[in-house]
Parts: structure tokens; C-alpha cells; sequence
């Protein structure tokens, strides 16, 4: 099975451990297409789209970054939602979290968590985003933290982000 990173108009990305680019492999085992996809033949050149954006480095390490309907694409710039969650669920005050890609103005998305507080929690929306300072880079940091009561769970307990993607993706617009 071989594995590469392709950017946006499928250009091959280098395996340098560091550029983040769409996941594909391809093999003679590799599945021509989805059972009743509506879209036919998912590959392109060979290449089978996994959903996952990755790093590749030299020896063929993969690390995937997150999904690539969930990733936030802030002014050019990839910013994963799995990161700025495991930080939100770090804090000791919060019970769960999740991160979307709410529209902007300027930077076509940015970051918002919605987090659900530990029980007798009182942090507010500046304590969680004050503890995102030095886990990651500053324009990285959500814009706006929003508290709910629970997330939204599918069946097998995943959290339904298609769901909070389309109640909130206008919360940053006009004020």
C-alpha cells in the first residue's frame, strides 16, 4: 500500500514530517468505490481519498491530523479541530468539547469551541481561552467558546459535528 499527501488541486506534497495535505493511497487491494456512492468512482489517478488530512515524514511515518470535513481553514492556514479539543477537555473544569469552523469575514473560517462544563464548574469563556496560551500558536486560538449542556451524540457516541456546524456556523458574522 502506498501512501501521499496532495494538496488542493492534487498536487503531491513532500514527506517531510511537516506539510499537512490531503491522505491518499492506492494498492492492489485498494476498493474501486464506495458501495452506493453517489458520486461514482472515488479515485482519482489510482489514488483513494481517505477524509483524513496527514503528515508524512521520510521513513513513511503517518500522522493524521484530523478529518478532513472537520479541519478549520483560517486565512490559508490548517488548524485542527482535534488539537483544540484534547486542549478544552484538558482544562479541569471542562467535560467535554468540540471544535467547528464558524464563517468569518476576513479569514473565511475560524475557530469556536463548544464545551460542555464539569459538574460545580464555574470557568467562564476567558479562563478556557486563557488556557490555550502556549499550547499553541496565537492565531490558532478559538475566537468565541460557547457553553452547552451536552453535544450532540450519534449512536456509536461520536459527536455529531455536521449538526453544531450548521446551528452555529454564523455566530461570528455581524457582531
Amino acid at each position: 500500500m502506498e501512501l501521499a499527501i496532495f494538496d488542493e488541486d492534487f498536487n503531491q506534497l513532500p514527506n517531510e514530517g511537516v506539510t499537512q495535505g490531503d491522505l491518499h493511497c492506492r494498492g492492489p487491494w485498494l476498493l474501486d468505490e464506495y458501495f452506493l456512492a453517489d458520486k461514482g468512482t472515488t479515485l482519482n489517478q489510482g489514488w483513494f481519498d481517505t477524509g483524513d488530512v496527514a503528515t508524512l515524514d521520510p521513513d513513511g511515518f503517518m500522522t493524521i491530523k484530523d478529518r478532513s470535513k472537520d479541519i478549520i481553514k483560517s486565512g490559508g492556514e490548517w488548524i485542527s479541530t482535534v488539537e483544540l479539543e484534547n486542549i478544552a477537555v484538558g482544562h479541569p473544569q471542562i467535560a467535554a468539547a468540540a471544535a467547528i469552523a464558524a464563517k468569518h469575514e476576513k479569514w473565511d473560517e475560524r475557530p469556536v469551541i463548544l464545551a460542555v462544563k464539569a459538574e460545580g464548574s464555574d470557568v467562564s469563556e476567558a479562563d478556557l481561552l486563557a488556557y490555550y496560551d502556549d499550547k499553541i500558536a496565537k492565531w490558532q486560538i478559538p475566537d468565541k467558546v460557547i457553553f452547552v449542556e451536552q453535544l450532540p451524540l450519534g449512536a456509536t457516541g461520536k459527536i455529531l459535528k455536521r449538526e453544531l456546524r450548521m446551528e452555529y456556523e454564523n455566530v461570528l458574522l455581524n457582531g
